[in-house]
């Protein structure tokens, strides 16, 4: 069973699922939607063309963490009882993953994290997602850790060896697949200019950070040969903050949340990304994209590492003056345009479906 609640995770977890249909005598893939975020998820399943055998349909209006966590254990109770899986398979971070976990948990019914290890070592950033991922790390039968870093984590909290698997990122599997589709370019930017694609959505900065992100936005957009595209996060902290700040600004279009395929396009055509999600730090990499991530701490630093991305956090001045750095060019970009992925190679879900087959040879 498959468990995904945002589109982060149908985005990362598609490709296991696909690739389990590859295996249609070993196994049978049931797909379970809570829809954590409904109407973004929903385009992820249109993007990936699936189809959810559960929907739990969660989601309303102004939703707490509380209310997530507990709508999710209620209403997964039935849905276990119903189709008694062998082990469930979970993604990332949300609130959804450890609910999920847990619920299963108390069902004696084993649980799969995909994407296991990843560590800030801060518990309040990001928040919630530093301590639903740890606590699921302890719930999970199995940790599919993303790198070798990741592993070393999981080793760290005592986590057996034996349940730790090293596989790479899901999500670079995701982007291999969806830049393959047909895509037809829908927003009108000036290709004559260098293109800056952002994202800012993350909790940890409501308030004082993304009023410092727009503050940066607008000062970068003065620029003449610049074009921001930032699709905004339906979130109303997210909306009223940018729009308040960005609205009329030169060179700046705010786009409602764009569909997987045509993201993942506005991402291979742009010169620069900046952001603060995480998935963008896994896939830029894979198309030579450098990237500025506007948080404070990161628990994917293996990019950093790696000298593909650059942490900048969230003060207007640092992110103007870094952006405005690789603007001009030169051996500073450059650099950040060159290695390796090291995130994966475009075969985690392949070699997640082969690991699942092997521990649990009977029909999952």
């Amino acid at each position: 069973m498959f468990a995904i609640g945002t589109r982060p995770e149908g985005i990362k977890l598609a490709p296991v699922y696909l690739y389990c249909k590859k295996y249609p005598r070993e196994v049978k893939p049931i797909l379970v939607a809570t829809s954590q975020h409904e109407e973004l998820l929903q385009e992820v399943f249109k993007d990936f063309r699936i189809k959810p055998d559960f929907n739990l349909h969660i989601m309303k209006k102004n939703q707490t963490l509380y209310d997530i966590t507990a709508a999710v254990l209620l209403k997964m109770e039935n849905v276990l009882k119903e189709v008694n899986p062998q082990i469930v398979i979970v993604q990332g971070d949300t609130t959804t993953v450890l609910s999920v976990s847990l619920s299963a948990y108390y069902q004696k019914i084993d649980v799969g994290h995909v994407e296991a290890g990843l560590r800030s070592h801060n518990k309040y950033d990001p928040f919630p997602e530093e301590i639903n991922r740890k606590l699921t790390t302890h719930i999970a039968d199995i940790n599919f850790a993303p790198t070798k870093l990741a592993a070393k984590n999981l080793l760290r909290e005592g986590i057996d060896k034996r349940k730790i698997f090293i596989t790479g990122n899901t999500s670079v599997d995701a982007l291999f697949f969806i830049l393959k589709r047909k895509w037809r370019e829908k927003i009108n930017i000036d290709n004559n200019k260098k293109l800056i694609l952002v994202t800012a959505h993350r909790r940890e900065s409501f308030g004082k950070g993304l009023k410092n992100i727009a503050l940066a936005l607008k000062e970068i957009g003065k620029i003449h040969d610049v074009e921001i595209v930032y699709p905004l996060h339906p979130n109303p902290n997210v909306q009223e903050v940018m729009r308040k700040i960005l609205a009329n600004s030169p060179n700046i279009h705010l786009l409602k949340p764009l569909n997987y395929i045509d993201f993942a396009n506005l991402m291979r055509k742009s010169y620069l990304i900046l952001t603060d999600s995480g998935g963008i730090q896994e896939e830029a990499p894979s198309l030579n994209i450098p990237v500025l991530v506007m948080r404070n701490v990161t628990e994917r630093p293996e990019a950093i590492f790696a000298g593909r991305a650059k942490l900048v956090g969230t003060k207007k001045e640092n992110i103007v003056k870094e952006t405005q750095k690789l603007l001009r060019g030169g051996p500073s970009y450059q650099r950040m345009t060159k290695g390796k992925n090291p995130y994966g190679d475009g075969r985690a879900a392949e070699r997640i479906v082969k690991i699942l087959i092997d521990k649990y040879k009977a029909k999952l």
